[in-house]
């Protein structure tokens, strides 16, 4: 590079001290935070349910997260009504327990992931192979929302007959073949899904609007959210999360076409060793009858 009208050019210097410049430069961009790919490649299915999923005595701010969840999900598909004959599942990691209350107001589930060895993981489950995850604990707590603790195994069962179709499935990337070969839906689920694979708002935004288009007007869009997340840990690895507030969510889901019935925000967290966030939120709309995307 040229210096000023008249001046000398740039030359860098020889010797030990170009050398060590060298390597300091190298050492930056060695630091540079991995690319999304290479991240997946360390996301552990097992460790992630294990971590998050695990129904027990062990941490209270988990269970009493789940339990909020799941109480949510049963008010939603069993109280209030919220039915049809398809729903499509768009998830962050292999979990059924957002289904367990669905499968009893849904004739057929479709369940997508971004990533293949998640939908891996729910198959093993779903086929009863060896080494499936153990939903015992939380199929009987929400049997005994349902009002019979007992029929546990008769759900699992339900949910296993209605889970029609496990897809790899990446929303931030709109993909007209895919999109089209799914039937229209009468209700999307979210789960934790976008903030997990969007990198930025405008991303968000746009993947928002894409999967609207999966929905028919007067659909249901469920949505949970790890609020103002910046990491969530797996093992050892920590993953970025898209840091998302309230204000932002509720924009964006008008602006993909649907009216807010609920918006509820727990403040409840996870051990801050886990995940850096402010609460979790759970969202359903309605896809206001005469907007098509």
């Amino acid at each position: 590079m040229a210096g000023k009208s008249g001046g000398t050019p740039y030359k860098p210097r020889s010797g030990t001290a170009g050398q060590l410049n060298v390597c300091k430069l190298r050492k930056k961009m060695d630091q540079s935070p991995p690319k999304k790919e290479s991240l997946e490649k360390l996301f552990d299915p097992k460790e992630f349910l294990k971590t998050y999923y695990s129904f027990d005595s062990t941490s209270s701010e988990k269970n009493d997260i789940l339990m909020f969840l799941l109480r949510n999900f049963f008010k939603t598909f069993i109280l209030d009504g919220v039915k049809g004959n398809t729903l499509i599942h768009i998830g962050s990691g292999p979990s059924i327990c957002e289904l367990l209350s669905a499968c009893e107001s849904f004739e057929e589930i479709i369940v997508t992931n971004h990533m293949d060895w998640n939908c891996q993981e729910l198959q093993k489950w779903l086929k009863k192979e060896p080494g499936a995850f153990d939903w015992t604990p939380l199929v009987k707590y929400v049997c005994e929302l349902e009002g019979d603790r007992k029929k546990w195994a008769e759900k699992e069962e339900k949910l296993r007959r209605t889970v029609k179709q496990v897809l790899e499935c990446d929303v931030t990337k709109f993909n007209p073949v895919t999109f089209a070969s799914l039937p229209p839906a009468d209700c999307l689920f979210l789960n934790h899904s976008f903030e997990a694979i969007c990198k930025d708002l405008s991303t968000y935004r746009a993947a928002l609007k894409n999967v609207s288009s999966l929905l028919k007007p007067g659909g249901h869009l469920l949505m949970v959210t790890t609020m103002k997340c910046n990491y969530y840990m797996v093992g050892q690895h920590k993953f970025p999360c898209l840091f998302l507030e309230k204000e932002f969510l509720e924009e964006a889901v008008k602006e993909a076409g649907y009216d807010i019935l609920q918006f509820e925000v727990t403040p409840i967290c996870h051990t801050a060793s886990l995940v850096e966030h402010e609460g979790i939120s759970y969202l359903v709309a309605s896809k206001g009858k005469g907007k098509e995307d």
